[in-house]
């Protein structure tokens, strides 16, 4: 209820207006040349088909990945700029597990096959290539057994042409501070950083930048089924992945079976992305209330305070320690920051932090420094998933030129929400400067009938993708369905531990059917101290973003066994904001 009542409240505040109001689509003349080369995109890729083969042999995997023998990499082509398909081509690499047809209830029974699920795990910036690995998880044995499962890599992502805007030996930059109430000198400096960026992205990408934004990767998607081979498309995306997906909802509506928007992000043109991003820090500040409540009752484990204002100094006093004298010689301030901010996107990496956090204000900073510190082998990774970030992002919509803008607007939030608040202003600033032309946003939108019945679901208290967008959404899919999953805010429900939810999803994907209008869930039990750590560190250990991915913002995966690998390859948000942030602070 109090995180409710503080988005309400800082919401209020935010009343500024983009530079240019955002129109509801591009013109119309453009519109039917995308649309035309799209066409002719996708009968060429229904005629090429994917050429699939040993995934060690093309495909930018993890290399101590243990794969399964039924996992299948290829490529698929398609246009750079969908005005001239004929023009450059770029490949985007694909992976798939084939339906198993074993019935995990009935070993007799064979299951037959309904065609391919493809998933889009976020970001912008997140590669989908581990999500084929979910079927070795009980939650996902029904789907997999019907269905091949497909991932891959958008557009600038990996080795699907991928973008770069600074040398990934710069990108991590650590120890780094992370003001909540930055100073006038120290705003001039982020300005100079974002304005300096900016330049890069369009010096390393040159003219095909223009290219890398929402509606292209809905067109790729068109595409991607084409070469599959199917004739409608099911599809799943998580987070941004529903941005994306609801554009190809709009776009090519006659070309859907079924869709799954798990962690919707709101739709409205107006909210593309500038609002978007500020209603995402007012939402932060609700979660952080939630972890600080949580370490509170459980202050007899860690003893970090037995309210959350107590719990609140003890964080202030490892943050004003850590600017003095960085753990490690790489943990400062702003990866303290970072690391807290990702428990946001899930609770059961509460336990972890807590624990970290206590250890470090005891005198042993190595559980933090293992937590928090970069790691320097995957910075050409996450350099590359910030780019495509902030790429996709600048290039969907306009956004304020002026940084009065930007001040006024989150020095007002950062009065009631300081958590989140400048550090993904900084993250976003660049757009404040770009240099390649912006999209118009598409005004999301289907009529009674035009679109298939669709299944949206949504963490009540999900900080990452507030619960308004949920509800905006469903309110432009005519025929959609939302599950909401009450009184919780972990980042993606499918898949996970409520089998309430997963009930839904199998009935929908498997069968076609789908509940009420509106139904819900009852949440999933809060993590416990004396179980959760360990199961947070092997969460930790198989975290994509902390390879610092820009998920919104999501992961790869690090190290592991294989299902926990494919778990965070689902849930994977390339662009987790803190790992994003941890990287250019």
């Amino acid at each position: 209820m109090r995180a409710a009542a503080l988005y309400t409240a800082a919401g209020s505040l935010l009343l500024s207006t983009v530079a240019t109001a955002p129109a509801v689509g591009a013109p119309a003349e453009a519109q039917a040349a995308e649309l035309r080369g799209t066409a002719v995109a996708a009968a060429r890729a229904a005629a090429a088909g994917i050429d699939f083969g040993r995934c060690a042999d093309v495909q930018d995997l993890p290399k101590n990945q243990d794969l399964p023998k039924d996992m299948e990499c290829g490529t698929v082509t398609v246009p750079l700029d969908y005005a001239r398909p004929n023009g450059t081509q770029i490949r985007l690499a694909v992976s798939r597990v084939p339906a198993t047809h074993s019935d995990p209830h009935n070993s007799k029974r064979r299951v037959p096959r309904q065609g391919a699920l493809v998933y889009n795990p976020g970001g912008p910036g997140a590669s989908g290539l581990l999500f084929p690995l979910v079927g070795k998880l009980p939650e996902w044995k029904r789907l997999a057994a019907a269905y091949d499962l497909v991932g891959y890599a958008p557009r600038g992502v990996g080795r699907s042409a991928p973008l770069s805007c600074q040398d990934p030996e710069q990108h991590f930059k650590a120890p780094s501070s992370a003001p909540t109430h930055p100073s006038e000198s120290y705003k001039k400096e982020r300005i100079a950083r974002a304005k300096a960026y900016a330049r890069g992205c369009a010096q390393r990408s040159g003219s095909a930048l223009r290219h890398y934004h929402s509606l292209n990767n809905a067109r790729d998607l068109d595409v991607l089924r084409a070469a599959l081979g199917e004739v409608k498309l099911t599809f799943m995306g998580a987070s941004y992945g529903t941005y994306f997906g609801a554009l190809y909802a709009t776009l090519f509506p006659s070309h859907v079976r079924r869709m799954v928007f798990d962690a919707a992000v709101n739709p409205d043109p107006a909210q593309i992305w500038y609002r978007n991003n500020l209603d995402q820090s007012a939402a932060f500040e609700g979660r952080w209330t939630d972890m600080k409540e949580w370490i509170a009752r459980h202050h007899g484990v860690y003893g970090l305070g037995a309210t959350p204002q107590e719990v609140q100094r003890s964080y202030d006093t490892a943050r004003a320690r850590l600017d003095r004298n960085p753990a490690g010689g790489k943990v400062g301030p702003g990866q303290l920051q970072s690391a807290f901010l990702d428990a946001g996107y899930d609770d059961d990496y509460w336990p972890q932090r807590a624990e970290a956090l206590s250890a470090y204000l005891k005198g042993d900073p190595r559980p933090l420094t293992d937590l928090a510190a970069p790691h320097e082998e995957a910075a050409v990774e996450a350099e590359n998933s910030r780019a495509v970030y902030t790429a996709v992002e600048c290039n969907d919509a306009p956004w304020p030129t002026q940084w009065e803008v930007w001040d006024r607007d989150n020095t007002r939030l950062a009065r009631v929400a300081p958590f989140e608040t400048w550090n993904n202003a900084w993250l976003n600033l660049p757009c404040a400067y770009w240099q390649a032309p912006r999209q118009q946003p598409l005004d999301v939108r289907t009529a009674p009938g035009e679109l298939p019945p669709t299944l949206i679901l949504a963490a009540e208290q999900d900080a990452a993708a507030p619960y308004d967008g949920a509800l905006e959404l469903h309110r432009r899919l005519s025929g959609s369905v939302l599950v909401t999953e009450r009184d919780s805010g972990t980042h993606g429900i499918a898949g996970g531990p409520n089998a309430c939810v997963n009930a839904h999803v199998d009935a929908y994907l498997l069968q076609g059917s789908l509940p009420a209008r509106r139904t819900s869930c009852a949440s999933r039990p809060e993590p416990k101290p004396d179980t959760a750590a360990r199961k947070g560190d092997t969460a930790q250990r198989g975290e994509t973003a902390r390879k610092g991915d820009t998920a919104r913002k999501g992961d790869t995966a690090r190290k592991g066994d294989t299902a926990r690998k494919g778990d965070t390859a689902r849930k994977g948000d390339t662009a987790r904001k803190g790992d994003a942030a941890a990287g250019v602070r």
